[in-house]
């Protein structure tokens, strides 16, 4: 019965079974480089513009299309992230971490998560140094990693969300529209 505890959290999309590009596909290999290159520049992490590609371009797989991961074609056009993702998002919930513990010192189950976060960060980095994805030098220190969080991260964060606010738009209906008079407020 122990075993049943790995069925949760499993909340994530099917990969694609087959290997070839699915024939529904209209997109050649080059404009789907194209597609990935566009995103890194504007700031997106190769997880959002996989998600990107999926959802708004019907692109199931990059690597079906292309034969190539989406990551090897970012370090390819030379627009990859300089620290793999997976670390950055660890660092993100570090930085994070760390500001709700100064406001709330107190706080002993957050205390204990950061542990465990910074734990990971450093087990991955000691990978990522072995694999040479990281310089050796490479060392996490809180607010470097601030730094590093808001650096590759913040900007991709901040286009998502300006792409989720609708753009104000000029109608000429706005000069016909009533403004409630001072009287009726009064």
């Amino acid at each position: 019965m122990a075993g049943k505890r790995r069925d949760k959290g499993q909340s994530h999309s099917t990969r694609p079974a087959r290997i070839g590009p699915p024939k529904w596909v209209r997109y050649t290999p080059e404009e789907v480089e194209t597609l990935a290159v566009e995103l890194a520049k504007i700031g997106y992490t190769p997880s959002m513009i996989g998600i990107i590609l999926r959802d708004q371009y019907g692109i199931p797989l990059v690597k079906s299309i292309t034969g190539i991961k989406l990551t090897k074609i970012l370090e390819k056009h030379g627009v990859a992230l300089p620290i793999p993702e997976d670390l950055l998002k660890l660092m993100a919930k570090a930085v994070n971490l760390r500001r709700h513990l100064a406001e709330h010192p107190k706080d002993f189950t957050s205390k204990r998560g950061l542990i465990e976060v910074e734990s990971k960060i450093h087990a991955l980095m000691k990978y990522y140094k072995r694999i040479k994805k990281l310089p050796p030098d490479f060392i996490y220190e809180p607010e470097r990693a601030k730094l590093l969080v808001s650096q590759y991260l913040g900007g991709a964060l901040q286009t998502a969300q300006a792409q989720e606010q609708p753009a104000p738009q000029a109608s000429s209906q706005t000069s016909t529209t009533q403004q409630p008079s001072s009287e009726a407020t009064q």
